[in-house]
Formats: structure tokens, sequence, C-alpha cells
């Protein structure tokens, strides 16, 4: 049979068991080579994938590296390194009336931390639980910076979709691959700056 046809089929194979379950991936290898072979993923799960990759950039913000820089209105964090360049990445910030603007800094690092909503969120919404114990499903993802005496955090999510979006209540939110990047890259004291 021809290569050509025997990679068609393949990857047509690999994309109708992906349609079948987005959440399966499918690996298939080219039969010459040995290389996997990508299958384009199915609609639906690429809508839920948010398109904001994690990327080094160059950065002219005047400020020392090793500074975390939040910009709301772009939706993206800068970990400030050196030579003008910093790492950005994708976030999603406070819905309309809980946006922020300030200049704490990390005062607590927690892996796959718990999650006890704050009162002002439960007089909001009383049917929040009242603990979440750390996990894949907690609200808050792999990683949480804790920013300066405030209930504010950089932290993951278990909603990656919302990445881009502003539909948190002040929180800044990282999808959970980039949240434990960013963990691993700071320290307790790291100054953050928010702008709006």
């Amino acid at each position: 049979m021809n290569r050509r046809l025997v990679l068609a089929a393949a990857l047509s194979l690999a994309a109708s068991a992906a349609s079948a379950n987005p959440f399966v991936q499918t690996i298939m290898f080219d039969p010459d080579t040995r290389e996997p072979l990508v299958a384009r993923p199915h609609a639906s799960a690429a809508a839920r994938a948010p398109a904001i990759p994690r990327e080094i950039v160059a950065y002219t913000g005047g400020h020392a590296p090793g500074t975390v820089v939040v910009n709301t209105t772009e939706r993206r964090l800068y970990l400030v390194l050196a030579d003008g360049r910093a790492i950005r990445y994708g976030i999603g910030v406070g819905r309309p009336g809980f946006e922020w603007a300030g200049s704490p800094t990390i005062t607590r690092k927690q892996e796959w931390p718990d999650w006890r909503p704050p009162v002002q969120m439960l007089q909001r919404r009383p049917d929040l639980p009242r603990f979440m114990a750390g996990g894949p499903d907690n609200p808050l993802g792999a990683r949480a910076l804790y920013l300066g005496s405030s209930l504010y955090r950089i932290h993951g999510s278990n909603e990656p979709h919302t990445i881009g979006q502003a539909v948190s209540s002040g929180c800044i939110r990282m999808l959970n691959e980039d949240v434990v990047d960013l963990y691993d890259r700071v320290r307790v004291g790291t100054r953050v700056v928010v702008l709006r």
C-alpha cells in the first residue's frame, strides 16, 4: 500500500478516536520511522484549550529581573528576565467590579493548596463548599502564590477555558502547567506588580 495512504489512514483513525473521546490521547506511529503521528484534535476539544502559549518575549517595562508583572488589560503575566526579556503567560483576571492594582510581594507558596472560600465569597455564593482539599478538582489548581496579606493569589485552575477572560473574584488564574513553571522560578518575597 502507498505510504501516503497508510499515513492518511493512521491519522484518520487517530482523529476518529479523539472525536469519540477528546480526553483520551491516541498515539499512532509512522510505520517506517517509528515517529509519533499527530492527529488534529477534535473541534470541541480544541475549543476548550486556550490559545495563549507561554513564551519568551522582549520586555521593556522597566522592572527589575525577577519581578512578576501582571497586566490585567492584556490578560498576560510577565516574569521579568535579564537582558530585556520576560516569560509571558496567559492569565484569567478579575471580572468587572473585582479589578485591582497594587504591588504586593509573594508571602507564601503552596503546592496543591486547599481552598476555603472567603466570607465575602460565601455571602455572594452560599452554595459553595466551605472547604475543598487540594487536588485536580480544586479551583486553586496545582499551585498558589499568596499575595501580601490580601485574599488574592496567583493560582492554577480547574477551568482552563477561563484563561484569557475576566471571570475571577480578583485572583490571577493560570493554566496548571504555567503556574507550576512560575512557582518553580519565584520565591517568597518576590515583588508582584499588578497593573490595570
